[in-house]
């Protein structure tokens, strides 16, 4: 057997009801190398403990108010391993779809709890935390369409309704989101971006833009001949013909 003793595992616990971090808390203290370094209430504390504290666990509710767990680990992304606590057996598919290390059922107990630790230790033992990936689709609603977009900006969360978004535009491993006037930076991809809103409102004009159609006056031509669509703030936006189309199959 190794001397080494196990590396110390720092843990932020996420609910919005104090007697459940209680419990979780409790539980924690008596277990070795494990630290709890913050206890958060609500979405938006986890994301900015996250930024600030750099934690190996969270240990995460899922419904809470402002953000719900699967909002949280679309922000947090691969940053820190996901254990999510809840009440409810009905979120454990999507939280395995995003490769969540543990998904424990309220009341928890303290060997259910011991043995979720031990699966993120091996887990980070490999190398790997929790994953972001499939981590945009099991955040969304249950009918698949986002009704808003979560950007980070370091520990803060910016929560755009999706009927505030004028268009989104591809920027290399990154889309920029304009709405109301700004522009917000998230790192995901256009398709990605495309896949979670409704079809009937944002149409693919260009490979490198997403509009919506509210935001639509007219359609333009440039001095080559080339389409344009005209936004409601005087914005022009190019138009590629396969975007021509779909944009037509639309008006």
């Amino acid at each position: 057997m190794s001397d080494v003793p196990p590396v110390l595992l720092r843990v932020v616990v996420v609910d919005d009801e104090p007697l459940a971090r209680a419990v979780l808390r409790e539980y924690l203290t008596s277990e070795l190398h494990v630290e709890v370094v913050a206890e958060c209430a609500n979405g938006f504390e986890a994301v900015k403990a996250v930024s600030e504290l750099a934690p190996d666990l969270l240990l995460l509710d899922v419904q809470m108010p402002k953000l719900d767990g699967f909002e949280v680990l679309d922000l947090v992304g691969r940053e820190v391993a996901v254990v999510f606590t809840t009440a409810y057996d009905q979120y454990a598919l999507r939280a395995f779809e995003v490769h969540a290390v543990d998904y424990l059922l309220k009341p928890v107990s303290a060997e259910r709890l011991s043995a979720a630790l031990a699966r993120v230790r091996e887990r980070l033992g490999r190398g790997e935390r929790s994953a972001s990936e499939g981590a945009l689709a099991a955040a969304r609603p249950p009918d698949g369409r986002a009704h808003r977009v979560l950007v980070r900006d370091g520990p803060r969360v910016h929560v755009i309704p999706v009927d505030k978004i004028d268009y989104v535009q591809a920027q290399d491993d990154y889309i920029c989101i304009r709405s109301e006037g700004n522009d917000f930076l998230k790192e995901q991809t256009l398709a990605e971006t495309e896949a979670s809103l409704d079809p009937a409102v944002f149409v693919r004009i260009h490979r490198s833009y997403l509009l919506n159609l509210a935001r639509l006056v007219r359609v333009d031509q440039d001095e080559r001949e080339n389409r344009v669509v005209v936004l409601a703030d005087g914005r022009r936006l190019p138009v590629s013909r396969a975007g021509y189309t779909r944009l037509s199959a639309l008006l």
